[in-house]
């Protein structure tokens, strides 16, 4: 037999066999609705809400999982982001050691939102440059930068961001004939020392150009034996930051165990051409290894990475020039070709002589700077910079405007130098 329900009026009318159904069920409600402060008295030792001063297992793996995030943060790896009132550690009318190549404003650079950004790192934030707290960091150090023209750029940079706190006296005239090249600047409030080491093969170099030196003319380079300019006075220094690198595009000839081996770029008869970036490997490498072959050498060792140049619509001596105003984002610009070969020959040179640094008991560390500046075609000088060995029909998109992106590298350093950071 079924059973139908009759529809009424706004009335639903069942059959009596489902009254007696839901008599059930409100019997059976009443008894679990009853049942539940039982539950709850016999239960009261555990709350079943978490304590306003008390945080649930899950925000705690979260907040883990947050630390986790920041400490393993690539301070080198971001973007440029507008920073539109800018750091102010220092202008060209504040700062009196910007030599003229760099002092972009000083000679005619018409925009100024090239010094309005910032370096945002992917997942955290780099911090401001501390003056005070670099040099109570180097209260009774030393700081060498071992390399070409572009590592003096950093150095200007940070006398620049210093002087906010102090000057140094200028001894370089007590240590050198070429007081261009080489720098020593102390800070006696702080017996901190700072100086330039100019070797811009790293390696020993001569003129081989029967024409005389010039911009473009050719070297011999001795790609196993280290420059003696710097291996006579590395062994003072706390802190020695090495780079290097257009150099090596120009034309050399390379040489190992006393013979040439072939040449870069030389165009000579009988000569195998050979790519830069094995020039630039051996130099790296002899560097490394003499470091840790001198006795008395026990200072940490930065590897600063290549610094790109951003010439367009030519090379530097055929019409370049880098008159943009403002950066790239990483979707723009790729790490890639020629500058990624030699940011790769770096690298892979450090990450071996770490290994055998570590044994030593030396610190070998990586400052890699070459993302973010590949992002920075604004930064250069370009043609608002004056120096004496400098053609000035030739645009200057090598070196860094002063204030400029190049700031960076130091708060980089200081980051790194607080934290302990050594590589990727």
């Amino acid at each position: 037999m079924k059973f139908h329900a009759i529809d009424l009026p706004s009335v639903k009318y069942t059959q009596p066999y489902s009254i007696y159904r839901k008599v059930l069920l409100l019997a059976l409600t009443l008894i679990v609705l009853t049942s539940i402060p039982l539950y709850v008295n016999k239960s009261s030792t555990t709350s079943p809400l978490p304590s306003p001063t008390t945080k649930t297992s899950t925000s705690t793996g979260l907040e883990s999982i947050e630390e986790k995030e920041e400490e393993q943060c690539h301070i080198f790896s971001g973007n440029w982001v507008p920073y539109p009132d800018g750091p102010a550690y220092y202008t060209n009318e504040t700062c009196k050691l910007i030599i003229p190549q760099q002092n972009c404003m000083k000679f005619g650079r018409p925009d100024s939102e090239f010094m309005k950004w910032r370096w945002k790192p992917d997942g955290c934030e780099l911090p401001l440059f501390d003056a005070a707290e670099f040099l109570e960091i180097f209260r009774g150090k030393s700081l060498a930068f071992l390399g070409d023209s572009v590592g003096r750029n950093q150095m200007q940079s940070l006398l620049c961001l210093l002087a906010n706190v102090t000057y140094p006296e200028d001894l370089s005239d007590q240590y050198s004939n070429d007081t261009d090249y080489f720098k020593h600047y102390v800070y006696t409030d702080y017996n901190f020392t700072m100086a330039t080491l100019w070797a811009p093969y790293l390696v020993r170099s001569s003129d081989a150009d029967p024409s005389g030196h010039s911009r473009n003319s050719l070297m011999n380079i001795y790609l196993d034996e280290p420059d003696e300019a710097w291996t006579s006075q590395v062994e003072n220094f706390d802190y020695v930051i090495v780079s290097a690198g257009q150099w090596f595009f120009r034309p050399l000839v390379y040489y190992e165990n006393g013979g040439s081996i072939g040449c870069h770029w030389c165009n000579l008869d009988n000569m195998t051409e050979i790519p830069e970036t094995y020039g630039y490997r051996k130099a790296f490498r002899t560097v490394f290894r003499t470091l840790q072959s001198l006795e008395n050498y026990k200072g940490v060792t930065f590897l600063r990475t290549f610094s790109p140049a951003h010439f367009e619509n030519g090379a530097w001596n055929a019409g370049g020039s880098c008159g943009r105003t403002k950066p790239f984002s990483k979707e723009e610009m790729k790490l890639e070709g020629f500058i990624l070969d030699m940011y790769m020959t770096q690298v892979e040179e450090l990450k071996a002589a770490q290994n055998q640094a570590k044994q030593k008991g030396l610190d070998f560390r990586l400052m890699e700077t070459t993302e973010a500046m590949l992002l920075r075609p604004d930064g250069h000088p370009n043609f608002y910079g004056a120096s004496p060995h400098r053609n000035t029909t030739y645009a200057d998109c090598v070196h860094w405007c002063l204030p400029g992106p190049i700031d960076t590298w130091n708060e980089i350093l200081l980051h790194m130098l607080k934290t302990g950071q050594r590589s990727t």
